[in-house]
């Protein structure tokens, strides 16, 4: 794969070692989305530091100071569903008051290209600085898709964070859209007849969904559990 200007692979210790464990085929559903969580909060570090930002008067327990702090409402974070909701959290964790949207994708069976299926953006988005997530950059299609979506909708700055992507997804993307910054936590070698990233890491979204359905549930029934009606019991 060519160099582009707007690709930005991980090179770091950590991120290596944990993304050893997600390709791992022994790894559990619950600790397959914990490791992306984690990926994903190693990665902002480096793909938000031109986070707006704004000076705000700190007081110290000696004297008053200026601070520069990141304008977290003028960022929204935009999942690909469904497998870029198991991203979400890890950039919540930096930045609880950022925007989040998110957009469904599906194949359209006449033009054989992605298309939006669902779409719930914040309000304001145009403003702001969007990062997609989605943890497998394959073909590039959805990504593009996604791409070509917000700026349907005005948004200017925009990046996309994926943990895993192949030489043939980064290039679509990449020569697309040449404005837009791609960070990658690893490049792998190349796509199977299905489409697959090689080695990859399995359906990632299947991993990750189904322990978010299983917790879902579960806050369910704890939630019915704990409800008592106005008035007491």
């Amino acid at each position: 794969m060519k160099d582009h200007d707007n690709v930005k692979i991980f090179d770091h210790p950590l991120i290596s070692h944990k993304i050893a464990f997600l390709r791992d085929r022994n790894t559990g559903t619950k600790e397959f989305r914990e490791l992306v969580e984690e990926i994903t909060m190693l990665m902002t570090y480096e793909a938000f530091k031109d986070a707006p930002t704004r000076e705000i008067t700190v007081e110290t327990p000696l004297e008053k100071c200026v601070q520069r702090i990141v304008s977290e409402r003028k960022i929204a974070i935009v999942p690909i569903l469904r497998a870029g909701l198991g991203m979400v959290s890890g950039v919540q964790k930096i930045f609880p008051l950022a925007k989040v949207g998110h957009i469904g994708l599906q194949r359209n069976e006449e033009t054989k290209k992605p298309e939006a299926y669902y779409s719930k953006l914040p309000e304001g988005i145009a403003d702001m600085q969007v990062t997609l997530l989605d943890p497998m950059l394959a073909t590039g299609g959805s990504a593009n898709a996604a791409i070509e979506h917000l700026r349907a909708h005005g948004v200017k700055s925009i990046k996309l964070m994926s943990v895993i992507g192949s030489p043939e997804g980064v290039e679509k993307v990449a020569e697309k859209n040449p404005d837009v910054k791609i960070y990658l936590a690893a490049l792998d070698r190349g796509l199977n007849a299905d489409c697959y990233i090689l080695p990859g890491a399995g359906r990632c979204g299947r991993q990750t969904v189904r322990h978010e359905v299983k917790a879902n549930c579960a806050v369910s029934r704890k939630a019915r559990l704990l409800y008592v009606p106005r008035g007491g019991a």
